[in-house]
């Protein structure tokens, strides 16, 4: 092998280990920055299921807020003391 084909040689097989152990890099990069993106949405869901549980659900708790009842008259089940009711019942 001649000397300017065996330098050829191994310009081509540097630029290919450089290249591979940059590949590897971005590679390694780019797993590490999906892990980071799941823990941190993790941790976002898991604040916002502490503040629910801690703070809403007890304030919520403590709204009684009354139901109507499920027997209702009128046309299609609508309340007629409603306005929209009064106009159903007086067509």
């Amino acid at each position: 092998m001649d000397p300017e084909s065996r330098r050829l040689l191994e310009d081509t097989f540097a630029l290919a280990k450089d290249n591979h152990r940059m590949l590897r890099a971005v590679r390694r990069h780019q797993i590490i920055g999906s892990f980071g993106k799941v823990f941190i949405w993790l941790i976002v869901l898991a604040i916002a299921a502490y503040s629910y549980f801690a703070f809403l659900q007890p304030l919520l708790g403590k709204l009684h807020i009354p139901w109507p009842s499920t027997a209702q008259s009128g046309v299609f089940n609508l309340s007629t003391t409603t306005p929209f009711g009064k106009l159903i019942n007086y067509f």
